[in-house]
């Protein structure tokens, strides 16, 4: 008995040393979206960052498909060690609140950190008649019914924005919905759609070109380098105001000292420099946040997301 209760003291302070060297191998990141898109933009800049800190490839792993539940439910269905995450964003919260999914966008998944918000925005095409937002409300008011407004797709995050900005202003708009925010951004510029709330991210060429008009930002401001532009809410008095984050999750159970790391690891990152030009360029402001913090910013909107697809009638056929 001696000799075993030996064995094991000896045995306690190998068994916390390996677990206090996390992490032991690669750590994947899944962007559930194609290449290209703002998670993948946001993802890879800080993979880069994260790796040289934690001692370990950091991978990105991009796997799209199904609005992006189909990476969702492979990262929701990993071991719960920290070594596989996910990108998400706002959209994420805008699925889970119509769409019925193979895991619990809350339930399924740890919060590790907020890596960046950007405002949304509000553009028009050019030939459109009003050409402020103060106009666009008044106009939108004038034609009830009659102002068609795009989207990436039903039940997609910038439909929701645009429906809660409907809701808020008194208007009654329709939807028009396409297959992703390229075409929605082309057919604005070509006139075919007068009206689209979007991120810098989808349509900053578009915005650089003045091929469309930039009303307003539906945030509190206009990030760093943006172009100049009001708020919804001090040009108009409503009180409406959208913005997107992106953050990072895991499975549910990650142990409290992988999570310590990458939370911290995800913190000194985003302090770099070269990171922050990066997101600038996307219209976005990092900054990282606690896990908690995190979760209760998910929770929160993943209920007013319900609100107002029940209010909007915004379900997926």
């Amino acid at each position: 008995m001696k000799r075993r209760t030996a064995l094991a003291l000896l045995a306690t302070p190998a068994i916390a040393q390996a677990q206090a060297a996390w992490p032991q191998r690669p750590v994947r990141i899944v962007v559930p979206f194609p290449p290209g898109g703002s998670n993948d933009v946001i993802a890879r800049p800080l993979a880069e960052k994260m790796q040289q800190r934690l001692g370990q490839p950091v991978v990105i792993e991009n796997r799209a498909g199904a609005g992006g539940s189909i990476g969702a439910a492979q990262v929701a269905q990993a071991a719960p060690d920290g070594y596989t995450l996910m990108v998400s964003s706002s959209s994420f919260a805008a699925s889970a609140a119509i769409q019925r999914t193979p895991y619990d966008a809350i339930g399924s998944f740890d919060t590790v950190s907020l890596l960046a918000r950007a405002p949304f925005l509000v553009l028009t095409n050019p030939n459109f008649p009003p050409r402020t937002i103060q106009e666009l409300v008044a106009y939108c008011r004038a034609h009830p019914g009659e102002v068609d407004f795009a989207s990436s797709g039903p039940g997609g995050i910038n439909h929701f924005v645009t429906e809660l900005f409907a809701l808020r202003a008194g208007l009654r708009l329709n939807h028009v919905p396409y297959r992703g925010m390229p075409p929605a951004v082309t057919d604005l510029i070509a006139g075919h759609v007068p009206m689209l709330i979007t991120t810098m991210a989808s349509a900053s060429a578009a915005i650089r070109e003045n091929r469309v008009r930039l009303l307003a930002y539906c945030g509190t401001g206009a990030p760093a380098g943006s172009p100049p532009a009001p708020t919804v809410k001090e040009a108009t008095g409503i009180d409406y105001e959208s913005s997107i984050w992106w953050g990072l999750l895991g499975p549910r159970g990650i142990p409290a000292e992988p999570l310590r790391i990458l939370n911290a690891a995800i913190a000194a990152s985003l302090a770099e420099a070269d990171v922050g030009r990066i997101y600038e360029a996307e219209g976005a402001v990092p900054g990282g946040s606690t896990p908690q913090h995190y979760a209760e910013v998910l929770a929160r909107d993943i209920a007013g997301f319900r609100e107002v697809a029940q209010a909007a009638n915004i379900r997926l056929d």
